[in-house]
């Protein structure tokens, strides 16, 4: 119950005056990246490992920019990959490979997608038994992703109108939470019930439990989606949400909103947001699509396992649990199948 002192902790009102956390590819690096490309081209993509894309200059830089997502503020924009004059299968061979010099992909649903493609498809966001947010327009509110260390985004196509990305800190909303109302901190502390949305791996309950904030060995991490711990209840068992509960959920979501602590972001064509899944929330307002098909807004996902990552509790891994080479989160790991790179929306 002290404030959090960590490079992790920034507020985006501050950084929103500079771009230092913009980062643009020079032309020798996407010669390089192109060069890589056309190396690894005769392997499947999901069997594209860290020796098989090899970056000689840019190597290091990822290195550094792992190191400021897991240990550093937790977030980098990466500007100018030409997506438009590659072939899809290019455009995804480039980004797996980047990829991996940060970190393993991890299977994003039960399904075994290595890659995600957020589109609008006429999801249900409000479907108790999907987490169809990412297939709709529907403004997205502050959360974090199933089971990773690392989220990344890629801008195919940006949208007609709308669909601009907020991250936040979670120590700059916890230190603001502690100091109004340190009581409903200590309510967020204690394992709150969650819904697995029809997502339930052999042997599991179709609700699990977590914290939204969780201290563990001088760290704070946090997991949360405001709908899945909503929706919990509708399971035998499952106490309704108290009022307090409820007060600290509303706070909470009410700082990640604050214009001061939050950072906004517009996607270009060609942009890959990275964020730490850990230590901060990603939100999307809702956006108008092209009719055409071939225009819609479109955006491709890595989730990704980082072996130096942080320490995490044993509960943060009842989702779904750990890879068995490196002991981190797993995403949606489903025993008996088998892992794919879909190169179009499924």
């Amino acid at each position: 119950m002290e404030p959090i002192i960590s490079t992790s902790l920034w507020h985006g009102g501050e950084l929103s005056k500079t771009k230092d956390w913009v980062r643009e590819f020079s032309p020798k690096e996407i010669t390089e990246v192109e060069a890589a490309i056309d190396l690894c081209r005769p392997q499947p993509i999901q069997d594209i490992q860290l020796k098989d894309f090899p970056l000689p200059t840019l190597a290091p830089l990822l290195v550094n920019l792992r190191h400021e997502l897991i240990d550093g503020k937790g977030f980098a924009l990466l500007r100018g990959l030409p997506t438009n004059r590659w072939s899809r299968e290019d455009v995804i061979r480039a980004y797996w490979g980047l990829g991996v010099h940060l970190g393993q992909p991890v299977s994003q649903n039960p399904e075994g997608h290595l890659l995600g493609h957020v589109q609008d498809i006429g999801g249900d966001f409000n479907d108790p038994n999907s987490r169809g947010g990412y297939r709709s327009h529907a403004r997205l509110p502050f959360h974090t992703d199933v089971g990773a260390d690392i989220v990344g985004l890629l801008c195919l196509r940006h949208a007609k109108a709308g669909g601009f990305s907020s991250i936040v800190s979670v120590a700059a909303i916890y230190n603001k939470m502690l100091a109004q109302r340190p009581d409903l901190v200590e309510e967020l502390t204690r394992p709150i019930y969650r819904d697995r949305r029809g997502e339930m791996p052999p042997g599991k309950a179709p609700f699990y439990s977590a914290p939204v904030y969780s201290l563990h060995e001088g760290r704070l991490t946090t997991t949360f989606v405001r709908r899945f711990i909503d929706s919990a209840p509708r399971h035998t068992g499952i106490p309704s949400l108290g009022p307090k509960l409820i007060e600290a959920l509303d706070l909470f979501e009410s700082l990640a909103n604050d214009t001061f602590l939050r950072l906004d972001m517009n996607f270009q064509t060609g942009d890959i947001q990275l964020i730490n899944n850990l230590t901060l929330l990603h939100a999307r307002t809702s956006f108008e699509d092209f009719t055409d098909p071939a225009d819609k807004r479109h955006l491709l996902r890595l989730w990704l396992a980082v072996p130096d990552g942080w320490p995490l509790p044993d509960y943060y891994f009842e989702r779904f649990g750990s890879l068995t080479n490196t002991g981190r989160p797993a995403g949606m790991a489903f025993p008996g199948v088998e892992a794919t790179v879909p190169h179009d929306v499924p």
